[in-house]
């Protein structure tokens, strides 16, 4: 039995030509167990409704948790269909005969595509969310272990002020959280049952799709059949997450990529993550963050293509939506690789301090901490600002950091300039006086971590609860019909 060919609406077979450009099986080949699961919860809601005889119903399950079984042991070969679900059917048809015909009673591919996508979805977004908490932990016990080192911080990247190594890796904490967060919201997007919409309209047969919504475990029904056959938001909203969150750990990689350069010095990596040169064999190169950095723009380029896809389509479903299978099914593989990659290497990252520490020792990163020593000695900001400003100008000319400025120099641009408010260019005090909230001070950093800690504690509670797709099959395998 051939479906795809149009068969299935009484038709003559496609042109060959016609069904190759048309098919996705290549790609969506890669939906089987979520198209196995969404057809195994279908039929046994459709047994359990009376919608078809349960003796049947249990022959449908039973042909479906074979092809599961016969795919897992990687002995399952789909006939050439239009797509994965029409494959099912007709393999399904070649295996159990007759009551294959009934699988598809209240159902589109419509409804169908979108369950499975849904089901791909919330499970890689489980996974991610998952690791992602688990980076965060990671980062959190790196600032509590390595947090005691100085470093200069950057903008515009010039040296700005003296920072905390610990701060440092807050700062990637608190964007992982927001990656976290949005990976969450994502989660909640796709965590609605599709299935029962049908082709757009929903079914005149008497289908209970909250049946189906806890067979799969999603938290509730699409409220709508006509909106739900066509939108993606759900993929949408997994796609800016993940784009964004490799987007940080671009940011990140080039902190490390500049921190391990020999003009930086800060870091350096462990043979075991850098690369050599085919040519130059002292070159020692971070390849693995470069990597990471490049992968960000396919990414972006995933989440630019769905929208460009789905920005002119009217209501319903339309064959455009095919489109959608590259950008969502390269994304995971890309996502959790990347996670990976990113949790190995980190560790072979070592930060070397005195190097940290010289680069505020030579140049003006303590120059706001002195005007604002001046501030608390009853001088207006803008005041302090222009002097400081002139001392660091004078120590430029004079070739000295300005931890070498003597009394002498500075009570030469203001007498207010004295030893005790020159005191406060030591960076380790510096660092110390910070005392506002998400601020370098060890205090703020300290509640900075106890907050990664809770809230990506909570993160990675949500994304245990979310069901795999092996729970899935073990429980649909064996509900009753």
């Amino acid at each position: 039995m051939a479906l795809a060919k149009t068969d299935a609406s009484g038709g003559a077979g496609l042109l060959p030509e016609v069904l190759a450009f048309s098919s996705s099986l290549s790609l969506d080949r890669q939906l089987l167990k979520e198209d196995l699961l969404g057809s195994m919860a279908h039929v046994t809601m459709l047994g359990r409704t009376g919608v078809i005889p349960k003796a049947e119903a249990r022959a449908i399950r039973d042909g479906l948790v074979d092809l599961w079984r016969r795919d897992a042991a990687g002995t399952l070969a789909l006939p050439d269909e239009e797509d994965v679900h029409m494959a099912v059917e007709v393999e399904l048809n070649r295996t159990i005969g007759a009551p294959a015909a009934l699988l598809h009673s209240a159902r589109s591919r419509n409804d169908q595509v979108a369950t499975d996508l849904r089901l791909h979805v919330r499970d890689a977004l489980g996974q991610a969310l998952s690791s992602l908490c688990g980076l965060i932990g990671e980062l959190v016990e790196r600032a509590k272990k390595d947090g005691h080192v100085l470093m200069p911080s950057y903008t515009h990247r010039q040296r700005a002020q003296p920072i905390s190594l610990g701060y440092w890796l807050s700062s990637y904490g608190a964007a992982f959280l927001r990656d976290a967060q949005a990976f969450a919201f994502a989660l909640d997007q796709a965590d609605a049952l599709a299935l029962g919409s049908g082709a757009i309209s929903g079914s005149s047969l008497g289908i209970d799709r909250e049946v189906t919504r806890g067979l799969l475990g999603f938290s509730r029904l699409t409220l709508n059949g006509l909106d739900t056959v066509g939108e993606r938001d759900f993929a949408l909203d997994y796609l800016y997450a993940t784009a964004r969150f490799l987007v940080h750990a671009s940011r990140l990689s080039t902190d490390l990529i500049d921190f391990t350069t020999p003009e930086f010095g800060f870091a350096s990596l462990s043979g075991d993550i850098s690369m050599g040169s085919s040519m130059m064999p002292q070159k020692k190169n971070p390849d693995v963050f470069e990597l990471i950095r490049g992968k960000s723009g396919r990414a972006v380029g995933n989440l630019m293509g769905l929208l460009t896809t789905v920005k002119g389509l009217p209501g319903g479903y339309n064959r455009d939506l095919q489109e959608d299978r590259g950008p969502l099914l390269e994304t995971r593989p890309l996502l959790s690789g990347v996670l990976s990659v990113l949790r190995l290497s980190l560790p072979h990252v070592t930060f070397h301090p005195d190097k940290c520490r010289a680069g505020l020792d030579e140049g003006f990163t303590q120059a706001t901490d002195l005007a604002e020593a001046l501030v608390k000695k009853g001088m207006p900001f803008r005041v302090a600002y222009k002097h400081v400003g002139a001392l660091v100008r004078r120590c430029q000319e004079l070739g000295l950091p300005l931890t070498k400025a003597t009394a002498e120099l500075a009570r030469s641009i203001d007498p207010a300039i004295d030893a005790d408010a020159l005191s406060v260019l030591e960076p380790a005090g510096a660092v110390a006086r910070k005392r506002s909230a998400g601020s370098t001070g060890p205090q703020a950093v300290e509640a900075q971590l106890a907050a990664l800690t809770s809230q990506a504690g909570a993160l990675a509670t949500k994304a245990a609860a979310v069901p795999s797709l092996l729970v899935l099959f073990e429980q649909l395998s064996k509900a009753a019909i």
